[in-house]
Order: structure tokens, then C-alpha cells, then sequence
């Protein structure tokens, strides 16, 4: 009995029910006196607080190449942009001449993205670097830190054994929406 119950209150738990069990079937000395069967009308499921609002968003030229992702996702108050590399947004094609013309161009394609939805570096809250070479590390965070020169965002990054297109480095990026008005 003890362990169908144990079984039942974790079920409901685990499914996000409130349990209401009134007479617990023991007394007052603790001991069990059998008087508690629990059943399905013993429990409710809880109403979530709120449903997410998720919007996708792809320039015209990111959509027209047929990626398989999009190039942020809207989640409630966040703006959580793709791993970002340093394309010619005319040509697909990576920027020539390594890490800091292809780190320059990412900051440019950033700003695009962030400009087409009315948010700017400044909104950047954390960023997730993806470096080629770990030694070049050093080059990329001397542009990094020309984009931001105010508070920087939460950051992590870590050496990648090859990147998409070849690519030296790529940014992922979070920014935090500003409140309506």
C-alpha cells in the first residue's frame, strides 16, 4: 500500500499535478490505519503560467539559400541568433584573408541581423565562440572587443577541430529583447 502510494504522488508530481490527499491513512500515532485509497479525482494538472511565443526570422537572402536553420529564433524576450561565420552575404562565400577579416565580417553580418530587428550590439547578452586555430584566439578577441566597448556579454568559447565552409571562427549570439512600451 505504502509503495503503491509512494508511486502515485511521484507520477503526479512528475507530471506537473497538484495532489490533494486529505486523509493521509494514518493516525494520530503514526501508524497506518489502511483508510487512504488515492484515485484520479485526488489530483488536478496545473494551468501553465504562460505558453512561449516563438517567431523565426531569415533575411531575404538567408531564405532564398535554402539552409536548414534560421538565422535567429524569437523566444519570449529572447533574440537567439544561429552560429554567425564570416560570409559575403552576396556571394555565401568566406570572406579571404583568415580570422580578422572573416571575425569583421561576422560583426557585419551580426549587425544586420540585429538592425532588421530593431536590437543592437548593445543588446548582446551572451556569446558562444567556435575558434578554428585556439591560437589565434588573441586576433580575434583584439575585433571583438572594437564591437563591444561597453559591458561585454557573458561569453564562452572553445577550440573547434573545423568549422562550416572552412571557416577560422563563428559567433553565436544572444541578445535580450527591450521591453514594450
Amino acid at each position: 500500500m505504502i509503495r503503491a502510494l509512494v508511486v502515485f504522488l511521484a507520477a503526479g508530481l512528475l507530471s506537473g499535478c497538484v495532489i490533494s490527499i486529505g486523509d493521509s491513512g494514518y493516525d494520530s500515532d503514526g501508524g497506518y490505519d489502511g483508510g487512504y485509497e488515492p484515485s484520479s479525482a485526488d489530483y488536478e494538472p496545473e494551468e501553465p503560467e504562460s505558453e512561449w511565443e516563438v517567431e523565426y526570422y531569415n533575411s531575404p537572402e538567408a531564405a532564398a539559400s535554402g539552409m536548414p536553420f534560421s538565422q535567429a529564433v524569437i523566444a519570449d524576450d529572447f533574440f537567439i541568433m544561429s552560429g554567425i561565420l564570416g560570409t559575403d552575404p552576396a556571394t555565401g562565400q568566406l570572406v579571404p584573408g583568415g580570422i580578422v577579416p572573416e571575425s569583421h565580417q561576422i560583426f557585419a553580418n551580426m549587425k544586420a541581423v540585429l538592425e532588421a530587428n530593431d536590437l543592437s550590439f548593445e543588446h548582446v547578452v551572451k556569446c558562444t565562440v567556435m575558434i578554428d586555430e585556439i591560437s589565434e584566439w588573441g586576433r580575434f578577441n583584439e575585433v571583438y572587443v572594437t564591437y563591444f566597448t561597453g559591458p561585454k556579454p557573458a561569453r564562452s568559447a572553445f577550440g573547434a577541430d573545423g568549422l562550416a565552409l572552412g571557416g577560422a571562427v563563428e559567433l553565436e549570439c544572444w541578445a535580450l529583447m527591450p521591453e514594450d512600451d
